[in-house]
């Protein structure tokens, strides 16, 4: 699985220039109140005065909402053309654009605040966007504008290095170098532990000369936070999910507890059939040395799937081959995954989306490949960027896209604080429970393969290739955030950066790296939404959810039989409740969206746990007799 972020919240909170225009812009919310409202200032001073400051406050929002929207178009431009051509001038650019978000956002917080004694006398919406403007910086700027514009560079450049990161040796006399794509490529295919090593060593040189940049980073960002009111970056990043800070960090637990045992048995099962390939290397009471899961990050552990797989001489589901044996290119690809949502009754994608996308990694310049999604002017104009390979992975990613686009589509008439998922979480899900449906049925239906093998054996197969995405990933999407939260809150210190990160990966995922790690390392670094400062706590959540998304569109869908059997394409009915969700976007608390979706207002990881019901008897009777745990 490649873990993806959605447009906007990454990428235009993150940077500063001092906004020399805003003040003189901008009124006293008071005296915008009035003119707004048409009433002559003498009516006011007689009349009550909480009723001007309602006022005041509906006009600050209209009046935020303008800025917001040609700010973040303005950063948005930038901030794609910087994604699309790495070069020191779009880096500067995209810095100069979302410093002046900083620079506006700094004192739209700080004026929103103004307005919390009447906060429970204004309308919903009002009250909604006022409350979202508070806790929408991911990377809060402090008020001094030589600080902001430091913010600013040292965030350009993080994502920046990371971008154009490569590892570099020399074979046969020559230097080669290669990028994140060819050394994961070698994790993907080689089963050479030497091999597997040094590509993954290699692809984490890039990051020490990032550690003292993110170590800045932290500490301009949490002074902006204090700023706030807040204690430091993590505290606002938690109080984005309707409930206070630390009940968000008991929810999560809460569902990581539902999930713990799925992991642990699947760990256990692949650590001991990891052990039959590479004997000791692989201990059967310890932690899987990480080199030996497949993916650069041992996120996803798909790619050891022919040393897992429970029946090899079953029928099994290669969408990889069938793609290539089928003529499918990039472009055929992302048609097909458009036509799955067009077969819900939702609209084609816009003529703008084919033109302005990026397909493919163009031969002339530097790119970020880490697939997103775009709506670059907040108007309609949905894009994907990705470096689309043709094969099962990127298949299932183009869905995950296509979901953010299609949310951005549904919302974006919104204003723009409630153009956001109802929590990020829901952002990731949409797409991730769309490519649920991608079932051999629907492959079939729509003749990308031409047999479907249904026996219990053949389920089995489909069930362990979709664990070793999906189970393997959730401590990963718990920990990262774990990890920043306590940077953030400074009980993992600037000494101890690399010491805490494999102290959370040891302990909560099971995994162990190949060689020693030092303080010398920054390995978190070499994991994209760390330099680039995209909170992870959403795919987790994202994991969660969309299995009771999919569970609640299957129900719609009229579907009878086991919960992993379902496929919703082509059922209007299905389509038409999942609408009625995106439509929404974040204007109502995500208790409420996920009402309308599924009929409860509690995340709930029990679909989860149904839909993987085969696997999990499957791996009780393998792992009778083994020593579990680490």
């Amino acid at each position: 699985m490649v873990a993806r972020a959605p447009r906007r919240t990454v990428l235009f909170l993150a940077a500063s220039v001092a906004c020399g225009a805003c003040k003189s812009d901008r009124k006293a919310p008071e005296k915008t109140g009035a003119a707004a409202g048409g009433e002559p200032a003498a009516a006011e001073q007689h009349g009550d005065a909480s009723d001007a400051q309602v006022r005041a406050a509906k006009a600050f929002v209209r009046d935020v909402d303008a800025r917001l929207r040609e700010l973040w178009v303005a950063s948005s431009k930038a901030e794609w053309e910087k994604s699309t051509n790495i070069t020191d001038e779009t880096e500067d650019r995209a810095a100069e654009a979302n410093a002046a978000v900083m620079a506006y956002e700094t004192e739209a917080i700080a004026e929103a605040t103004k307005f919390d004694p009447i906060l429970d006398r204004l309308d919903p919406a009002t009250r909604r966007q006022i409350e979202l403007l508070k806790r929408t910086a991911t990377l809060p700027a402090p008020k001094d504008p030589k600080k902001r514009e430091e913010l600013a560079r040292i965030a350009a450049k993080l994502e920046g290095m990371y971008g154009k990161g490569k590892y570099c040796t020399k074979e046969g006399g020559k230097a080669i170098c290669r990028d994140l794509g060819a050394l994961s490529e070698i994790l993907a295919t080689s089963r050479d532990p030497k091999a597997l090593a040094e590509a993954w060593v290699g692809w984490r040189t890039i990051a020490p000369p990032m550690r003292p940049l993110y170590q800045r980073l932290v500490e301009l960002g949490n002074e902006g936070a204090r700023a706030l009111g807040y204690g430091d970056m993590g505290e606002i990043w938690r109080s984005r999910y309707d409930m206070p800070p630390e009940a968000f960090e008991k929810e999560v637990e809460r569902l990581w507890a539902q999930v713990e045992p799925l992991y642990r048995a699947l760990h256990c099962h692949v650590r001991a059939r990891l052990h039959e390939v590479y004997g000791d290397r692989v201990p059967l009471d310890g932690p899987i040395p990480a080199h030996l899961l497949g993916n650069m990050w041992a996120q996803d552990w798909s790619n050891v799937y022919d040393l897992v797989e429970p029946y090899p001489k079953a029928a099994s589901l290669d969408v990889t081959r069938a793609l290539e044996r089928k003529g499918y290119d990039p472009l055929k690809m992302v048609q097909a995954a458009e036509g799955f949502f067009v077969s819900l009754g939702l609209d084609p994608l816009p003529k703008t989306f084919w033109e302005r996308s990026m397909f493919e990694k163009p031969e002339d310049r530097e790119v970020v490949c880490h697939a997103s999604a775009w709506d670059v002017n907040l108007n309609d104009d949905l894009r994907i960027k990705m470096c689309i390979k043709v094969d099962h992975e990127d298949f299932v990613t183009i869905h995950h896209e296509l979901g953010h686009n299609y949310y951005y589509h549904y919302y974006y008439k919104l204003p723009v604080l409630f153009q956001a998922g109802a929590h990020d979480g829901f952002h990731e899900a949409i797409g991730d429970a769309i490519a649920l449906s991608i079932t051999p049925q629907y492959l079939a239906r729509i003749g990308l393969v031409d047999q479907v093998a249904t026996d219990e054996k053949a389920v089995l197969n489909k069930q362990m290739q979709d664990a070793l995405q999906k189970i393997a990933f959730l401590p990963f999407g718990k920990l990262v955030d774990q990890w920043r939260w306590g940077v953030f809150a400074g009980r993992i210190g600037p000494d101890a950066y690399n010491a805490g990160w494999w102290k959370l990966r040891t302990e909560v995922q099971g995994v162990a790296p190949p060689v020693a790690r030092t303080e010398a390392d920054f390995d978190p670094g070499a994991k994209y939404h760390v330099p680039a400062n995209v909170p992870y706590m959403r795919y987790f959540l994202a994991h969660i959810l969309q299995f009771q998304f999919h569970k609640a569109l299957c129900e719609a869908a009229g579907h009878t039989g086991p919960l992993h059997t379902c496929s919703i394409y082509g059922s209007k009915a299905a389509g038409a409740k999942l609408r009625a969700m995106l439509e929404l976007g974040a204007s109502v608390p995500w208790p409420d969206a996920l009402e309308k979706l599924t009929g409860t207002r509690t995340m709930d990881a029990a679909p989860l746990v149904e839909y993987f019901a085969p696997l999990v008897a499957y791996l009780e009777a393998q792992n009778e007799g083994r020593s579990c745990g680490w």
